[in-house]
């Protein structure tokens, strides 16, 4: 009988170490510019409204998550627009995955808006926007 309580023991603190071990065990994550395939820019705004565009791309495997988007104004009339995404370092399925996300502007002045959407691989390609 105390063989099997001993025994019962050691299997209980192996299978929690374990389980410890399995949640520590995370894959590894990191931030990477993705590319931009093309951007919806709509019409009709005004210096008074928040302007936005619509990115539009795929990711490579699925273990890409949208993170983020990045807007840097590089004149008041030049915009540069940089899409990250998160990709886990885990088995992944090895399809194409699309995705489409909304990037906020916020108020730009009147007049006409540059919009360069640059790729992780340094290539780009731009939309003009005019706002009212």
């Amino acid at each position: 009988m105390k063989r099997l309580l001993t025994a019962m023991a050691l299997i209980a603190s192996i299978g929690s170490a374990s389980s410890a071990m399995a949640a520590s065990a995370q894959p590894n994550t990191k931030e990477v510019n993705i590319s931009v395939n093309d951007a919806y820019v709509p019409g009709g705004f005004s210096s008074d409204t928040d302007a936005y565009v619509v990115i539009s791309g795929v990711f490579p495997n699925s273990c890409y998550r949208w993170n983020r988007a990045e807007v840097t104004d590089k004149t008041a009339t030049n915009h540069e627009v940089k899409a990250y995404a998160m990709v886990s370092e885990s088995m992944c399925l090895m399809v194409l995955v699309p995705y489409t996300q909304e990037v906020k502007l916020g108020r730009l002045q009147r007049g006409e808006h540059t919009l360069r959407f640059v790729n992780g691989d340094g290539t780009y390609f731009e939309k003009n926007l005019v706002v009212e």
